[in-house]
């Protein structure tokens, strides 16, 4: 990527949004626990499961039962998100590939056409069965924990979840044989799930590549590397994360070369432009610094908070707000899943490639850097507000319990992610119309008063995007060239792919049994 690139929407360009993308509520909303569905005419977008599935597909309610499942995840394990979009990523693959044996044209991803059936067979109740078997099958495979729960699941939408039969000429098998073949294929991906890597110490997902930051947690040793940081958990406990699976750039891809394909050029450091990067830091400081209730209610919106499914999980609520109001078929429905839950996937992959080849630091090591024995005013903390600290003392908007990602900056993850995302649903559906909104109090999950209501407009697919990459610098995770450069690679993966998903929806996919680079190729 050329340097041009790199200062992609550098400066202010992103803070127009500021003022179009969120306001305060009307004086009249509703109190909590009676939210409505409109916000001045506007429908508000779905961040939970909606109680009322009749108008809504089979598909949608077993994204609901998966993106539960992944909270539960979370809830055990902690935010992990590039383990969650490919754990979202191997479900909606198993389902799509059973609904592909019931369409015309459509192959799945594993077995091509070969599970196809006969053209009298393709019904609603052959496809819905054949999706809730291989819907079952995968989330069990990678959320073992959860298997009574997904059982209950099962029946409770009328299937029997002891049926394990892979006989093709049935829909149940069919479930079943999309499933296994998709799972056999994921089960050693180089994610390391049954941590059986070599070089791994036999935890699930565990490192099997050795990595080893630069920095310790109390002392800066180059400024321009990843630097743990000791979090603080609400019972008091200090836990210091190591960097979050560093081995994700090995992860096959599923419509991506390699890892590195999009790999953009490096960002600013220390030793090669440290002016910029000055500058960048210096516009975090001022971000937490004057924070607004429009910027806060941005921040913990694009954060995702409690039992967060990630990036992957938040945008694929963002397409069950177009599935309710495109009134989307079952058909319609998978398509969708399929294409948002790998292109996230991939654009995590690609992410990681990057953090992992650069190993960069961020606004927490930059700040305490440049501003080594300075006062500067910051916020405050739990109780609001901002105030004079030392720069040793900066915090980012954000609980003491969770201070910043434990994993390097460049590019971000949510900009990726974002960008990617979008893009998808902008080629998905033919236009870059969203048209909803979100209403939450502005600070509800990180200062002990939750604040007024606010409502965030999201008009389009693209400055929805725009929202999640400024958001980052806002909180004080990131300077701005890791959300801008991030956003724009989103954006080029999600573009280079599209071609691939529609060729499996259309049935020209050469579909691959193994990835032409499954491992990666970060290195420093």
């Amino acid at each position: 990527m050329s340097s041009s690139k790199l200062k992609w929407f550098a400066g202010g360009v992103l803070m127009i949004l500021l003022g179009s993308l969120a306001r305060a509520a009307e004086p009249k909303a509703p109190a909590t626990g009676a939210r409505d569905d409109t916000a001045d005419g506007r429908p508000l977008h779905k961040f939970l499961p909606i109680e009322d599935r009749s108008n809504v597909s089979l598909a949608y309610e077993w994204l609901d039962i998966a993106e539960e499942a992944t909270a539960r995840e979370v809830d055990a394990h902690g935010a992990r998100p590039t383990i969650v979009a490919r754990t979202l990523a191997v479900w909606a693959t198993a389902m799509y590939d059973a609904w592909a044996a019931y369409d015309e044209k459509a192959v799945g991803s594993r077995l091509g056409g070969k599970l196809r059936r006969p053209k009298v067979e393709h019904t609603l109740d052959n496809e819905e069965k054949a999706i809730s078997y291989a819907s079952y099958q995968s989330l069990v495979f990678v959320y073992p924990e959860s298997q009574q729960w997904l059982a209950g699941e099962m029946k409770r939408v009328g299937y029997d979840p002891a049926i394990v039969s892979t006989d093709g000429a049935t829909p149940e098998g069919v479930g079943n044989l999309a499933a296994q073949a998709v799972i056999e294929y994921r089960r050693n991906d180089g994610a390391n799930q049954l941590g059986n890597e070599i070089g791994s110490d036999g935890t699930p997902y565990s490192d099997y590549t050795y990595y080893q930051p630069v920095n310790p947690p109390d002392r800066i040793i180059d400024p321009d590397r990843w630097q743990p940081i000791t979090f603080t958990l609400a019972d008091g406990t200090k836990v210091t994360p190591g960097f979050l699976t560093p081995h994700w750039y090995r992860v096959k891809t599923f419509a991506l070369e390699s890892s590195a394909q999009f790999r953009p050029g490096p960002p600013p450091k220390t030793t090669t432009d440290d002016e910029a990067l000055r500058r960048e830091t210096a516009q975090v400081l001022a971000y937490n610094a004057h924070l607004t209730s429009e910027q806060k209610a941005i921040v913990e919106f694009m954060r995702d908070g409690p039992r967060s499914t990630g990036q992957s999980g938040h945008w694929l609520r963002f397409a069950q707000d177009v599935s309710r109001r495109d009134h989307h078929s079952l058909d319609q429905d998978v398509k969708l899943y399929f294409a948002i839950a790998n292109v996230a996937s991939d654009a995590f992959i690609s992410c990681w490639e990057t953090k992992r080849y650069y190993d960069s630091s961020r606004p927490w090591t930059l700040i305490r850097h440049y501003y080594k024995g300075q006062k500067i005013i910051g916020w405050a903390g739990p109780d609001g507000g901002v105030k004079e600290m030392l720069a040793d003392q900066w915090h980012p908007y954000s609980p003491m319990s969770f201070i910043t990602p434990p994993f390097p900056g460049y590019t971000s993850g949510h900009a990726t992610v974002s960008g990617a995302c979008s893009k998808i649903l902008e080629l998905f559906t033919g236009t870059n119309e969203y048209g909803f909104a979100e209403r939450r109090r502005h600070c509800e999950l990180t200062e002990k008063d939750s604040g007024e209501l606010m409502v965030l407009d999201l008009p389009t697919w693209s400055a929805t995007a725009e929202m999640a990459a400024l958001s980052r610098a806002m909180g004080g995770y990131h300077i701005p060239v890791d959300n801008n450069v991030g956003l724009q690679v989103g954006r080029e993966i999600a573009v280079w792919s599209w071609p691939k998903y529609q060729a499996y929806f259309n049935g020209t996919a050469d579909v691959q049994t193994t990835s032409k680079e499954p491992r990666g190729v970060a290195t420093r």
